[in-house]
């Protein structure tokens, strides 16, 4: 009597995830390859002219020099601290705000007319008021970063505060749970999850507004590079300038994936 054969045993979801995850990777740097070689061949062959698009080699020698001299380093350490200080300050403000609006309508009735008024307002317009207020140093580019981040991290902390499910709210006033209890273990868990996704996407905003004040008033940072590299017609070095945004962006975005992980480790098991 022939032996019955098993079914070989599944990988572990470990495994399995681990081999998605460097797939991905692999997706990710082909991607990227195909695209740089796309814009060699573009500019290799004169399908585009150099002074619209240069050539790779042309802005890896411009951020050699760059980092050679130590300006380059120096912008973006500059625009990062004015970046996070702005966005740091605009956090603390409007996190525990928007809290307080998602729970206590008297609170969101009061702040909805403000809100609405200054929510359509781009950052760049506040530049005439905060130089007039501030002068054109380093407080004025951190006003910058707040006044066109906050609102953003306001809303995005009422929606998630808003979205909780009120049987929950409920369930735990019907076990007893006190009103702290309540923000504590239900309130804040639950609307942690959109917190930090508005704090994400806040944080690029913060970018656009800290280059627009560097451009306009400033004698360092990357949006000041990319404005005086404009003014010399150095197209390469404008390309770092933005290269260096893109990649500080995208190590800000890690750091924020770290937290999350860290904050909410219930949401590991939903995502793929």
């Amino acid at each position: 009597m022939s032996e019955a054969v098993l079914p070989a045993a599944a990988p572990p979801r470990q495994g399995r995830a681990w081999r998605f995850r460097h797939v991905l990777l692999l997706i990710n740097l082909g991607a990227v390859a195909a695209v740089l070689a796309l814009w060699w061949a573009a500019t290799r062959f004169g399908w585009v002219t150099p002074l619209f698009l240069p050539a790779p080699g042309d802005v890896w020698h411009a951020a050699q020099i760059a980092m050679r001299n130590g300006d380059l380093l120096l912008d973006v350490a500059t625009s990062a601290r004015r970046v996070f200080l702005g966005f740091g300050l605009a956090a603390l403000f409007a996190v525990p705000l928007g809290i307080v609006m998602g729970v206590w309508l008297p609170a969101k009735a009061v702040m909805d007319p403000f809100v609405s008024i200054l929510r359509p307002l781009p950052s760049i317009t506040w530049i005439p008021l905060t130089i007039l207020w501030l002068g054109i140093g380093e407080a004025q580019k951190i006003a910058i970063v707040f006044m066109g981040s906050w609102v953003y991290i306001l809303l995005y902390t009422v929606e998630s505060t808003r979205r909780i499910d009120p049987l929950l709210l409920r369930a735990a006033r019907n076990l007893g749970a006190s009103d702290l209890a309540v923000m504590r273990e239900v309130i804040l868990p639950g609307a942690l999850p959109g917190i930090i996704t508005g704090l994400k996407v806040t944080l690029a905003i913060s970018w656009a507004c800290v280059l627009s004040a560097e451009m306009i008033a400033a004698q360092n940072g990357l949006g000041a590079l990319i404005w005086q590299a404009k003014d010399w017609g150095n197209l390469p070095l404008v390309l770092v300038g933005m290269l260096c945004i893109s990649l500080t962006v995208l190590v800000a975005d890690w750091a924020m994936l770290k937290l999350e992980r860290l904050l909410l480790p219930w949401e590991r098991s939903r995502r793929p």
